[in-house]
Order: C-alpha cells, then structure tokens, then sequence
C-alpha cells in the first residue's frame, strides 16, 4: 500500500523536519504582521509527479518522495509568497504540498506551456491568505519585438515561457510581482543580456510607459 503525505511520519522522517526547522529558524525571519513581507523565489526542478513513499529507492520514478516534498514545504511555509518555476503538467506536488500547508494557503498558477522550449512548465504563486491576498491581475507577459529591444531569437526562446505577474495586497499596500524562467544556455553568461533587457521593459511597464502596466 502507497504511503500518504497526511499518515504519520517515519522517526526519521520526524528528526529530519525538526532539523530543517532550526536551520531555517537561524535565516529565514519569523513573519510579523504589519512589519514586514517575506517573499521567495524557488526553481523546484521537475515539479510534477511524486513516489508515493517516504523514502524512494533507485530505480523509482519519479525520484522526488514524500519526504522531501515535506523538507520543500517548510520552505514554502516561512514566506509570504513564493513564485514556484518548473511546475509540470500534472502539478501533483504543487497540489499535495497545498494539502499539507492547510485551507490557509492557495496559489495562482498558468496552464501548460507545450512544445520543446516551453517543458511542459507551468509558473506559479503559492501564498498565505492570511498575510495577503490576490488584489485582481493576473496575466502572462506579452511584448512585441520591435518594442523591448530584445533580438528576435532571442525574445523567441525566452516567451517559449512567457513571464507571469500577479497583484496582490498586503494591509492596504497594493504590488504587482513577475515571475520568470530564462532559458538556461550553457552558462551565466548566456543569460545576462535577455534579463537585462527584460529589466528594462518590465520598468517601462511599470510605469505605465506602454500605455499599460500593472494595476
């Protein structure tokens, strides 16, 4: 019979979420309402499928278990928000994780990018309701070529998977977040030159330079 994320841990299992929690504990800040916002970002490679098992074996597939969706929810729990990159089709660890962050958590997230650039990726915000709330937009980025300044080819590969914002409040202090996956080249240097420009056209955006930008 499969394990499940909600039957009760393993000790060790137990030992290694108590160590984690005081290693975050030293630099991740408690959240204090009204003084501060924690935000995170978070490529989990291959955010799809889990080994029902608190321990997967080699061999299994995929290799990602339940005990180390556990370690990557302890993560999530200590931010406000968190754009989470590389969720698959299926989002099933996307969804279990929400099941053990409890009725307090929800997430906005895209459909599917098909084709061999896009991965099968979908991009995501996971976030507490209890610290904020998702004030109305919601939108995947789209610009013309001629208009960011980004060669063709370029734009082409990165829009394989285009940048998703979503507004959210805080208090009563509105803001707009943007999150992205580049393509990923062959090193850092191949990916200096498309952020710079899309730093560059999300400013303008920002300040409603295009005739637009976020509410």
């Amino acid at each position: 019979m499969a394990d499940r994320i909600t039957d009760p841990q393993p000790p060790e299992v137990a030992a290694q979420l108590t160590n984690l929690a005081g290693a975050l504990d030293q630099v991740i800040p408690a959240k204090q309402p009204g003084r501060n916002l924690l935000l995170g970002t978070w490529n989990v490679r291959a955010f799809d499928r889990l080994t029902p098992k608190w321990h997967s074996a080699a061999g299994d597939s995929p290799i990602r278990d339940l005990s180390n969706l556990l370690c990557i929810t302890e993560v999530i729990r200590r931010f406000d928000i968190v754009a989470v990159q590389e969720v698959r089709s299926s989002a099933q660890a996307l969804l279990t994780m929400l099941q053990v962050l409890g009725d307090g958590w929800a997430f906005l997230v895209t459909d599917v990018t098909a084709g061999s650039q896009g991965n099968h990726e979908r991009l995501a915000f996971v976030f507490d309701r209890q610290r904020v709330r998702p004030s109305g937009l919601a939108c995947e980025l789209v610009v013309a070529a001629q208009d960011a300044g980004i060669p063709q080819p370029t734009l082409q590969r990165q829009f394989a998977r285009t940048p998703y914002a979503c507004s959210f409040t805080c208090q009563t202090t509105p803001f707009t977040l943007v999150t992205l996956h580049v393509t990923y080249g062959q090193g850092p240097q191949d990916r200096i030159a498309e952020l710079e420009e899309i730093a560059k056209w999300l400013a303008g955006w920002a300040k409603g330079s295009d005739g637009g930008g976020p509410i």
